[in-house]
């Protein structure tokens, strides 16, 4: 196969839905600052998985290959200047709900470092996936999406293309399905209720990933592009898009993002650790703390960190 990410040869596409390309409205300039300016740009056609990759598929993958995944592998000390030596073992981030309210600006207060934490294991040691085949992979690394990817025949969609099916036909509205979180009451996608990150009320019917499916197709007939997990995208993470061009003929055709040397998390000036951009929000995004259950959102993660709120799903692009 010349290459994953396009359409040569016998790429099976079931379970995908085909994406007509077009142009449209990307970002946001009514919501967080990293989401602006709200810009014009075109995709080409493409076909992406019509829901996350499932714990069923990525075991599948596993099987099938001996992958061993980013939170099986003990980290390399090299890697992490100035860790503590007991935290270098395998493992991976898990969301973990403190019992009482905690300052928002803290989010060590309910994430921890869980050793034993995998994809298959995704409480830690002890825990297993029996009975959520159909529930998104979670616990999987960049690197860990970008393999299951190449061994699909598939590619993983750039920030643009992922934004543009997430809109599912429908462009300038609050959220992927119209200007209501929760039309005539109905849940459109599984998110937290209530005051996070202690008191999840469930209205929705889950506390932590749900079945894909569970909740309405979008406008294209893609399921869980908002909320239950967040999902990787081939763009490097920048603070902000670019501008509109200054002429209509020079509108942007399948943008890549930004260079990967502007990625790095300023913070870790030592640590130079790429970061990829996720988009769609998981069951952890709440009105009360993180609004970002809409097509526009966007949020930055370190290829080297997995966690429990986080998947994927693959995109093939038509040959030319």
């Amino acid at each position: 196969m010349a290459d994953a990410a396009t359409l040569e040869g016998p790429v099976r596409t079931e379970g995908m839905i085909f994406i007509a390309g077009g142009s449209f409205r990307m970002g946001s300039d009514e919501h967080y600052p990293e989401e602006a300016p709200s810009h014009r740009v075109s995709v080409d056609s493409f076909w992406i998985d019509e829901t996350p990759v499932t714990n069923r598929q990525f075991r599948a993958f596993v099987e099938a290959t001996g992958h061993v995944t980013f939170a099986e592998i003990p980290p390399d000390p090299k890697d992490y200047p100035g860790a503590l030596p007991h935290m270098l073992q395998p493992g991976s981030l898990m969301f973990n709900p403190p019992t009482h309210p905690v300052d928002l600006r803290l989010w060590g207060e309910w994430w921890t470092f869980k050793f034993g934490a995998t994809w298959r294991k995704p409480y830690g040691s002890g825990s297993s996936i029996k009975g959520l085949d159909d529930h998104p992979v979670v616990h999987v690394a960049y690197r860990d999406a970008e393999a299951y990817a190449a061994w699909a025949g598939k590619a993983l969609p750039t920030e643009a293309e992922w934004e543009f099916a997430a809109w599912g036909g429908r462009e300038g509205a609050e959220f992927a399905w119209g200007d209501e979180l929760t039309p005539d009451g109905r849940h459109m996608a599984n998110i937290w209720q209530g005051n996070f990150p202690n008191e999840n009320t469930k209205e929705d019917g889950w506390a932590r990933t749900s079945p894909v499916r569970t909740f309405p197709a979008n406008g294209y007939g893609l399921f869980d592009m908002i909320g239950n997990v967040w999902e990787w995208t081939t763009d490097f993470w920048s603070t902000r898009h670019q501008a509109d061009a200054l002429k209509a003929c020079c509108v942007p055709q399948n943008p890549r993002g930004g260079p990967e040397a502007d990625s790095y998390d300023p913070r870790q000036p030592h640590i130079r650790i790429p970061r990829r951009v996720l988009k769609g929000g998981s069951h952890l995004c709440a009105p009360s703390y993180c609004r970002r259950y809409r097509p526009a959102a966007r949020h930055a993660e370190p290829v080297d960190t997995s966690t429990s709120h986080v998947g994927f799903r693959c995109i093939v692009r038509p040959a030319s």
